[in-house]
């Protein structure tokens, strides 16, 4: 992504500019993780939830929709400041788990998240270029022309 924006002089100084888009969204963490928590006590564990989940969507689709470089920070910013549904949960499984399954609710939590961060950006990777990858396997005019619909 970060090589498409052609914002990198050189071919080494795409790890640079991907570190930053990468810890934008934890600095969005940082900065609204506590507000979240003040949030999911007063309004419920819940509604946070689900407004976390919607945020997460919209604002992932919108970073990968980016245009460029500024945009894509912006929108990983954003998707770390309304990602309120790591503490929320952590909160909600020890409420309604009984006193011997906290552990095992904990745990399943962070499992799941950390399965998420491996499957997500290996799936996304994958399936980044895939017209390309159609291209090279069927290199028809009919592709041809889809790529150009594409990147028009």
């Amino acid at each position: 992504m970060i090589k498409d924006f052609q914002i990198a002089k050189k071919e080494e100084d795409i790890g640079f500019y991907a570190g930053f888009v990468g810890a934008a969204f934890m600095f969005g963490r940082f900065l609204t993780s506590f507000l979240w928590g003040m949030l999911a006590d007063r309004y419920g564990r819940k509604p946070v939830i689900i407004f976390s989940i919607i945020s997460v969507v919209t604002f992932n689709t919108l970073f990968g929709l980016s245009t460029n470089f500024w945009m894509a920070l912006f929108m990983r910013l954003l998707l770390g400041s309304f990602c309120g549904i790591l503490g929320t949960m952590r909160a909600y499984s020890s409420e309604i788990f009984l006193e011997e399954y906290h552990a095992l609710g904990m745990s399943v939590i962070s499992t799941a998240w950390g399965i998420g961060l491996v499957i997500g950006p290996a799936l996304g990777g994958f399936l980044a270029q895939v017209v390309f990858l159609f291209c090279a396997i069927n290199n028809s005019l009919i592709s041809k022309r889809v790529v150009n619909l594409i990147y028009i």
